[in-house]
């Protein structure tokens, strides 16, 4: 609605009034449209609480994020360059976006934070904490694997899990794509306890991965 807004003084006259009831100034001018501020004021205050629950959201993250990092210890020196050899050889074989992720966004740690020892795990090379990209590699990984091609596939699994996938479709993708890492059964089956206890789960969680050749018991990927 429409009212004369006095340009002298700023009252709002009603549109019969032609002069101004304050300071009789005219009101010939044209009217001015009345602005109702409760109208703007729900939007900014909307805006204004999205605001304030991202803000909040993000400096819990970080701080949950600085908290896993100051209860684990970094990787030592020639750790990391074991770990820089076994990304190369992902990056060598077409394994591009893994092993950017794994060369410039993970921080790596050599022993468990609060959140792993509060979640618990078994017997584990390797931990992954989505979506905070941080690593956890254990003692085994660099002591009871055969080589670099071992643990890039250890490290394949766990960058999947950095890419938001689950147990099962990690171990799949390992699978899929061991022959393209050479870590099969005739190089590392009679030698590797992290090939075959890699085979033993992935066989039991998709057998129809080794329901192939004459006896139907052998793995349709090799």
């Amino acid at each position: 609605m429409n009212r004369n807004k006095c340009s002298q003084c700023g009252l709002v006259n009603s549109n019969a009034d032609q002069t101004c009831r304050r300071c009789a100034t005219s009101l010939a001018s044209e009217p001015v449209p009345e602005v109702f501020g409760e109208e703007a004021e729900p939007k900014r205050s909307l805006v204004r609480r999205l605001g304030w629950i991202l803000g909040t959201t993000f400096i819990l993250l970080f701080a949950w994020y600085l908290s896993l990092l100051a209860s684990s210890d970094r990787l030592s020196y020639e750790s990391q360059k074991t770990v820089e050899k076994a990304v190369s050889i992902l990056k060598q074989n077409g394994f591009g976006k893994e092993a950017f992720v794994l060369s410039n966004l993970v921080t790596y740690r050599q022993n468990d934070n609060w959140w792993n020892k509060a979640l618990g795990h078994h017997e584990a090379y390797a931990a992954t904490n989505f979506p905070f990209e941080i690593v956890t590699l254990y003692p085994q990984f660099f002591e009871k694997t055969v080589d670099d091609n071992e643990r890039a596939a250890i490290l394949l699994h766990e960058a999947c899990h950095l890419f938001g996938a689950g147990e099962d479709s990690a171990l799949k993708q390992v699978w899929l794509d061991k022959q393209r890492l050479g870590w099969t059964a005739t190089n590392y089956g009679p030698v590797s306890d992290a090939w075959n206890h890699t085979r033993q789960l992935t066989k039991n969680r998709f057998p129809q991965f080794f329901k192939c050749g004459l006896d139907e018991q052998s793995d349709c990927f090799e």
